[in-house]
Formats: structure tokens, C-alpha cells, sequence
């Protein structure tokens, strides 16, 4: 039942990346057709992020109150009348709110089932989690960029919204498996432990460097995301029908970076796999910057994603052995909170940068987002025992 618990929980993941790459990549499209600046993708931003962050800072007192399977569902369900929302939208007052339910639906199912996997499973499987993540969220630009090369955005939308309804239905049938699994003995410290408060972990010095990992990590991956494409349109010159689709090898990055992270987990522990991915990113970050062809940029994209991609799952992995089992689903909540910070305030001060000098300085604040993370790695290292480290 553990086993396939584990595939639901898998495409599940699948459901959750879905949303997250889609509106980058149809920004383009949206502004032109709408007649909006090109910073008011901030708005929509700001307000999906703020959603994630509301609820997964509540998501241990959601799991203990209702379990993470019933979260899952909701979650996914929400995230899909949000998905529908956008592609019947004609307003930016319609977008912004339909970005209401699709923040609320993925901060709760992410804090949830992160947690779940920590505490139940080992690293491979944390790494192939997110695999399943960078699958969704290689789909959905995918899809994007078929709509566009026929002139219609909404129609992207509406295909990925039949996508995550078709997840949700299947979360929802899934219920009484989450019952079998508890019942046999998998409940889990997550979900009938003792409540650890959120601000004791705060006053701790290695949940805030842990804390700004994430935030790090999240900035860039969310400013690739939400950006990459316009940035591949105003500076490079490419048609947006092909930015969509350069993206997408971004995405993909993401997707292999994880896989190869799942593997390599067998022979490298969590540590030494979000060095290596440090290492990577900081090389494509470089490429990126250089005045080279505009296929190098799509090249150097695609390993951003690949190298930036292990880290957030091996950070997750890890939270149960920095913090303890007991404090894992209080701990996590925090980490996503800051990574979806990171996620809200990096695209929308980017949004307000570009309306002002444009996207040509999109490469050089990757790299500021690359420097947090680094000093959040270094001081979390300071701030563990030595046999925690």
C-alpha cells in the first residue's frame, strides 16, 4: 500500500507543477492581447505567492486537523478552479483573481506532502518527487507554446485545466487509501505528533539559513520561470511562440536535474548532491552571461534548471535530520513559507526593474538570487553540530 501510495503521491506532484510554469510562459501573449504593462505580471504573481504562503505556513495545523490526504485533494481541486479561471479570463481583475485559489491550493498540498515524504521515505524518493514536479511543469509551456503557434493563450489554459482536473478527480477517489495506510500503521509524526510552535523553530539560526536556501533557490527558479521567456523576447529577439518553447527546455532541465539527483542519491548523500547542484548552476549562470549565440542562452537555461533542481528536494529531505522528526512538518512549513517568498518578491521586483530599464539585467539578478543561497548554505553549516553537518 506504502508503494502505492507513493505513485498517487507522485502524480500528484505532477499536478502540483503544472500551474507553475504556465503563466511565464503565456505573459507574452496576455499583455499584448490585453493591452497591460508589462510589470503587471507582478500582480498575478504577488498574489499566488501570498496565497502559497498563507497556506503553507497553516499546513502542519491542516495536516494534523485533516490529514494529508484530504489536503492533497482539496488542494489540487482549488488549484484547478484556478486553472479554469484564467482561461475564460478577459480582464486583469479576472486574473488576478483566479490567481486566489491556484496560491491557496498549491502552498497546503506542497508543505503536506514534502513533509510526508521526509518523514516516510528516503532520498531517492524525495529526489524522484520533484521529478514528477519538473514533469508538470515541463507540460504545461509545452502545451502553452501548441496554443500560441495558433494565436490563443486561453486555449493553452483550458487544455492544462482539463490536465489538473483529471488529478483532482483521482486524489479524491484516492481517499481510502490514505485511510488503509494509516490504519496499517504509516500515520506518521506528521500528522499525530505533538505540535512544535513555528516561532520557537523562527529564533533558530539554522532554521533561518535554511530558510534563506530556499528563498534563494525559489527566486531563481520563479524568476527563470515567470521571465525567461520575456527575456528571450526583448533581448534575444526570439518570436514569443519560441520563447514558450525554450522555456520549456528550462523546465526540462528541471525534470532531468531531478531524475539524475534520484539516481545519484544512491551513491552521494543530500549534501554533497546540493553542492554539486550549486556548482552547476553557478556555471550556466556564467554562460548565461556571456555575449554568446541566443541558442546558448536556451542552453544555458536548460542547465540553471538541471543544476538548480536538486536542491530544493535534497533541503527537504534533510529537514527531518537538521531539526528532528518531532519539529519536520513545523520546520517544513517555515521552508516553504521562505521559499515562497522568494518566490513572490524575486519575479515582482524583477517586474518593476523591467518596466523600468527593461530585461537586460535578467542574468545579473539570477546571480544575486545564486549569492543569498550560497550564504544561506554557509551559515546553515556554521550553525549545525558537527555530526549534523
Amino acid at each position: 500500500m506504502a508503494t502505492l501510495l507513493l505513485i498517487l503521491i507522485y502524480i500528484a506532484f505532477i499536478g502540483l507543477g503544472i500551474p507553475d510554469s504556465l503563466f511565464g510562459a503565456a505573459w507574452p501573449a496576455i499583455y499584448a492581447e490585453l493591452h497591460l504593462p508589462v510589470s503587471w505580471a507582478s500582480f498575478v504573481t504577488v498574489l499566488i505567492s501570498s496565497g502559497t504562503i498563507v497556506s503553507s505556513l497553516l499546513a502542519a495545523w491542516l495536516v494534523r486537523r485533516f490529514g494529508t490526504g484530504r489536503i492533497t485533494a482539496v488542494s489540487t481541486l482549488l488549484t484547478a478552479a484556478g486553472l479554469f479561471g484564467f482561461s475564460v479570463s478577459g480582464s486583469m481583475a479576472a486574473l488576478c483573481l483566479s490567481a486566489i485559489p491556484l496560491g491557496l491550493g498549491a502552498g497546503s498540498i506542497d508543505a503536506a506532502l514534502n513533509a510526508y515524504v521526509s518523514l516516510h521515505y528516503r532520498a531517492p524518493q524525495m529526489n524522484f518527487l520533484h521529478c514528477f514536479y519538473g514533469i508538470g511543469v515541463s507540460l504545461s509551456p509545452f502545451l502553452m507554446s501548441l496554443a500560441l503557434a495558433d494565436g490563443s493563450w486561453r486555449g493553452g489554459y483550458r487544455t492544462v485545466f482539463w490536465c489538473q482536473a483529471a488529478i483532482a478527480l483521482l486524489t479524491v477517489a484516492s481517499l481510502p487509501l490514505w485511510k488503509r495506510v494509516q490504519s496499517a500503521g504509516d500515520r506518521g509524526h506528521a500528522e499525530g505528533s505533538r505540535p512544535v510552535g513555528l516561532l520557537p523553530l523562527l529564533r533558530s539560526p539554522k532554521v533561518r539559513m535554511a530558510c534563506l536556501v530556499f528563498f534563494g533557490s525559489c527566486a531563481m527558479e520563479y524568476t527563470c520561470g515567470a521571465w525567461g521567456s520575456t527575456y528571450l523576447v526583448q533581448i534575444r529577439g526570439v518570436a514569443v511562440d519560441a520563447a514558450a518553447r525554450m522555456i520549456t527546455f528550462y523546465y526540462v532541465g528541471m525534470a532531468v536535474g531531478r531524475f539524475l539527483a534520484g539516481l545519484l542519491s544512491l551513491w552521494l548523500n543530500s549534501r554533497r548532491l546540493v553542492r554539486l547542484g550549486q556548482g552547476v548552476t553557478l556555471a550556466a549562470i556564467v554562460l548565461l552571461l556571456l555575449p554568446l549565440p541566443t541558442a546558448i542562452s536556451g542552453v544555458a537555461l536548460f542547465l540553471i534548471g538541471m543544476g538548480n533542481s536538486p536542491i530544493f528536494p535534497n533541503m527537504l529531505h534533510l529537514t527531518p535530520i537538521h531539526f528532528g522528526r518531532d519539529a519536520a512538518q513545523a520546520a517544513m512549513s517555515l521552508q516553504m513559507a521562505a521559499a515562497y517568498v522568494g518566490i513572490l518578491a524575486a519575479p515582482a521586483l524583477f517586474g518593476v526593474l523591467a518596466q523600468q530599464v527593461g530585461t537586460a539585467p535578467f542574468p545579473f539578478y539570477l546571480l544575486a538570487a545564486y549569492a543569498a543561497m550560497v550564504a544561506g548554505s554557509l551559515g546553515l553549516r556554521r550553525a549545525l553540530r558537527p555530526k549534523d553537518r
